[in-house]
């Protein structure tokens, strides 16, 4: 693992002036990205809303909430639609990767009005279990017998290929078959009435931004290190077994 940046064609090794040089003109084109993303973070902040009729319930730690309770008193909610099937003894690994980030930004979050919470469709003891061999700590509830992950795109009947994932068909894709898929949803809450409303949702690549460790992998020479494998994410392990 340690000679990774060295197994593969590299640039030239060059003098300081002229990485300076590289390095400006690569700033140049990091900027002109920043602007565009920031320009789709105003686009996304005006999306419509959709407003949110049906009754969903979940199990928590404390008994019966709703999608209402889970703003904990906030206006926004973001929701990590977590993959874990009812059948699963585990979550999926790739889905705990980005689980992995989530503690360490709940208070901050909480900060701007933001509450978090991870739904997945296994049930309470599974989600507990699971929480507590990685030492997780944010909000997550059970989805079991709901429609919620079916109603967001990212659970599917066994053996059907049909549906659409990130707004596409799922039929001839690598997303065909699957039973269960990750996304992030948000809502807002009315803090006069209590209604609720559905404003952006994001699946596929679109969950990366959230995944720090991937962005500070894509700051190094020899970058996710991906290619070549099974499936991209084939090397990712749920966090305590690396050291196995």
């Amino acid at each position: 693992m340690t000679e990774q940046a060295f197994n593969r064609p590299g640039p030239a090794v060059v003098g300081r002036q002229e990485w300076l040089k590289a390095r400006r003109d690569l700033l140049a084109e990091e900027k002109k990205l920043t602007e565009q993303r920031d320009e789709l973070s105003r686009r996304r902040r005006g999306m419509p809303w959709v407003r949110i009729d049906k009754p969903y319930r979940f199990e928590g730690p404390d008994g019966e909430l709703s999608l209402g309770d889970l703003f904990a008193g906030r206006s926004q909610l973001i929701v990590y639609h977590l993959m874990f099937h009812p059948d699963w003894e585990w979550a999926c690994k790739s889905c705990s990767f980005w689980a992995d980030h989530f503690d360490g930004m709940v208070p901050h979050l909480a900060a701007r009005d933001t509450a978090f919470a991870a739904i997945s469709r296994a049930p309470l003891a599974k989600l507990k279990r699971q929480a507590e061999r990685l030492g997780w700590r944010f909000p997550w509830v059970s989805a079991r017998g709901e429609d919620f992950n079916a109603d967001f795109g990212v659970s599917f009947p066994p053996d059907d290929d049909g549906g659409a994932y990130n707004y596409a068909p799922r039929e001839g894709t690598d997303y065909a078959g699957a039973v269960e898929l990750p996304g992030f949803s948000v809502f807002v809450r009315d803090p006069k009435s209590g209604a609720v409303f559905h404003s952006y949702s994001t699946y596929g690549r679109g969950i990366e931004l959230m995944n720090s460790a991937y962005s500070a992998l894509d700051l190094t020479p020899a970058g996710r290190n991906e290619e070549g494998l099974a499936h991209t994410m084939s090397w990712v392990r749920l966090h305590d077994d690396y050291a196995a």
